[in-house]
């Protein structure tokens, strides 16, 4: 039966039952940043690295569940400053190359020598550039809901383009900043979230969360889900931090530009075709091309992993891929 019939059907129903991790730790990485890395499914199984989505959204439990636990060695980590990573909310000595580096730790330390990357949205930016730069240790890619990390995407979502759909939110959005600042929010709320003022930057971090959560899915309700105050300040730093700095890119649209480097590795790039938050020209124009990759337009579908026809999709990516 093919997994993605019935979208009505919640995203549980496609996924396999929890399972618990055989393996926690914590690595320090000599800088001052210490990462939680846990393993589960099978020991000897396939690797695959799961990098969350944010920056600083951290890692959850629902997400071993992608993975069938009697082939896949699955595992996940929470990238610097976010999860059970310390220390928490934490920007110093945090860069897109030093998560790159942070994988290769643990690469090494679990003594893998190569593995399937698996990631969404930023997770899926985090995915190509660790792929970019070290194609070597990559088998193939998942990748879903893609970012680019392009300034076109920036400011479709923090300069009012995804808010001509949700104008009543994008209004509680930018609400909290003096007009004369609204030209560009990143910056603002930049000045706010990293104030000093605890309470201050959590108050921030909640407009910042919750105006990304509501859009994450295609079935809003005008009720979006609040996150408690410590994940939503640490989540909402660490995401302007890297959308401030560009991602810590050398140029504008640099993974397209580096993707030769990857062309020989298979992908399949899950997109919701109704994704407001990293909308499908970017998963369209990183597919072009590129002979080995697969890409799969969801319809009727958002943004979030959850969603029913993205978890179908990535489960079925998976097991096709067990061989």
């Amino acid at each position: 039966m093919d997994r993605t019939a019935g979208q009505k059907r919640t995203s549980s129903a496609f996924l396999y039952p929890p399972i618990e991790a055989f393996d926690r730790r914590l690595l320090d990485m000599g800088d001052g940043h210490k990462i939680y890395v846990e393993q589960s499914g099978h020991p000897q199984g396939r690797p695959v690295v799961v990098c969350h989505g944010g920056p600083g959204g951290g890692s959850s439990p629902q997400m071993r569940r992608y993975f069938d636990p009697a082939h896949y060695r699955v595992i996940l980590f929470d990238q610097r400053g976010c999860g059970l990573s310390r220390p928490h909310a934490s920007v110093e000595a945090n860069t897109t190359w030093d998560l790159i580096n942070d994988m290769e730790r643990i690469r090494r330390e679990l003594d893998i020598a190569s593995w399937v990357v698996f990631g969404g949205s930023w997770g899926a930016t985090l995915a190509l550039l660790y792929a970019e730069t070290h194609p070597e240790r990559v088998e193939a890619l998942v990748l879903r809901g893609v970012f680019l990390a392009m300034r076109r995407e920036l400011e479709w979502f923090y300069g009012g383009g995804a808010g001509q759909f949700f104008p009543e939110l994008w209004h509680d959005f930018c609400a909290p900043i003096p007009p004369a600042e609204r030209g560009d929010l990143i910056t603002a709320y930049h000045k706010r979230l990293f104030s000093g003022d605890y309470m201050e930057e959590a108050r921030y971090g909640r407009h910042w969360a919750l105006w990304e959560n509501a859009l994450a899915s295609v079935d809003y309700d005008g009720l979006p889900g609040e996150a408690p105050p410590d994940y939503a300040r640490a989540f909402s730093r660490l995401e302007n931090h890297y959308f401030l700095n560009g991602a810590f890119l050398e140029e504008d649209g640099q993974i397209l530009r580096d993707r030769k480097r990857i062309e020989h590795i298979p992908a399949t790039i899950v997109q919701g075709r109704m994704d407001m938050i990293c909308p499908p020209i970017s998963s369209y124009e990183l597919a072009q091309g590129w002979k080995r990759a697969r890409l799969r337009m969801v319809p009727a579908a958002g943004h979030a992993l959850s969603e029913p026809g993205i978890s179908a999709a990535l489960v079925q990516t998976m097991d096709r891929m067990r061989g």
